[in-house]
């Protein structure tokens, strides 16, 4: 397994990370055996980083790993980071309510997501929307005072632009920065980016697949179910989910050219734009993160990384990344 650090001040983690999210909510029903083996399966292949939510299933997810670092070997268990946000703020019925940042919260949230982990401590701590209410600083303090306790080792942010980065870094030692960036989310490369390599923070980018949209695996005439994220999202919809793919097509034909998936060629090109980024894939089988652990493999040249931005130019994709009234949340959209 290859490693990258997260930031000057980070854990050295596997160069991919498992996005958990999957395997408890929002892209449909996953099955619980087969989750367990796939975690089991990406520490089997060296991968450290497992990325959760203590709003994913409302806590199902943390349960998911705790079960599944409790029923791996030790060495992985003592090997596994843990990367966590906080802050979301959901009803029974798993509508959302927006996010709390206060302090006090904060403490709440860990020690509750620590029981659910069945760890001694969270690896790296989030906010996983800036609290409008609640300044950054206050709220990366409350963690810092985590860190102090041992209950936290480092510390993160969760899409937020650069002027928070800055506020929170005055304060704080900051570890990454979780955003999206695939080949058609390139919205940091601009200002966040910079700002992350200027400061010593890594990033860990999430849709690096665009939630299976750039994978080569998402059909045209594919029906989702009713319990998944997808269906709302901008990027799925009637002639932008067309457009889409045939960025999909265009890169497929790339992807061929070099013997490799389109997964694969996705995610070796967020692996080339730096060592300071860490893509974590959201992978719920065990054939899906084989594929996706087959990046590491493929070395992207100056002529494949022209052929990829020919294929998926930037700003080509149709449709924003979340619904409206999501996006109203994102600091790093504003």
């Amino acid at each position: 397994m290859q490693h990258r650090t997260l930031g000057t001040t980070g854990p050295r983690v596997s160069a991919l990370g498992l996005g958990c999210m999957g395997m408890s909510a929002l892209y449909g029903d996953a099955d619980r055996d087969e989750s367990i083996a796939t975690i089991h399966a990406a520490l089997d292949a060296g991968v450290t980083l497992l990325d959760t939510g203590d709003f994913y299933g409302m806590g199902h997810n943390e349960l998911l790993i705790g079960e599944a670092l409790r029923t791996a070997g030790a060495a992985h268990r003592e090997n596994a980071v843990t990367s966590v946000k906080f802050g979301a703020l959901r009803d029974p019925d798993g509508n959302w309510s927006g996010y709390d940042g206060r302090p006090q919260a904060v403490k709440t949230f860990a020690a509750y997501s620590l029981q659910r982990l069945g760890t001694g401590h969270i690896d790296i701590y989030r906010i996983a929307r800036v609290d409008p209410d609640v300044p950054i600083e206050e709220t990366v303090g409350a963690i810092a005072e985590l860190v102090e306790a041992g209950h936290v080792r480092h510390i993160g942010l969760s899409e937020v632009g650069a002027e928070t980065i800055r506020r929170a870094a005055s304060v704080v030692p900051v570890t990454d920065l979780q955003i999206e960036y695939s080949l058609i989310s390139r919205g940091i490369e601009d200002e966040i980016l910079p700002t992350c390599r200027e400061l010593g923070i890594g990033v860990t980018a999430y849709g690096v697949l665009s939630r299976g949209l750039i994978s080569g695996h998402f059909t045209r005439d594919r029906q989702l179910a009713a319990n998944d994220f997808r269906g709302m999202s901008p990027r799925f919809q009637g002639e932008n989910l067309q457009r889409n793919l045939d960025l999909v097509d265009a890169l497929r034909k790339v992807a061929e050219g070099r013997g490799v998936t389109v997964a694969q060629t996705a995610i070796a090109w967020v692996l080339a734009r730096g060592e300071d980024i860490v893509p974590l894939v959201g992978a719920r089988r065990r054939d899906r993160l084989a594929e996706a652990l087959g990046a590491l493999d493929v070395t992207l040249d100056a002529a494949d990384l022209a052929a990829i931005e020919a294929a998926v130019p930037a700003d080509a994709a149709a449709g924003a990344r979340y619904p409206e009234a999501q996006m109203a949340h994102l600091d790093s959209e504003h």
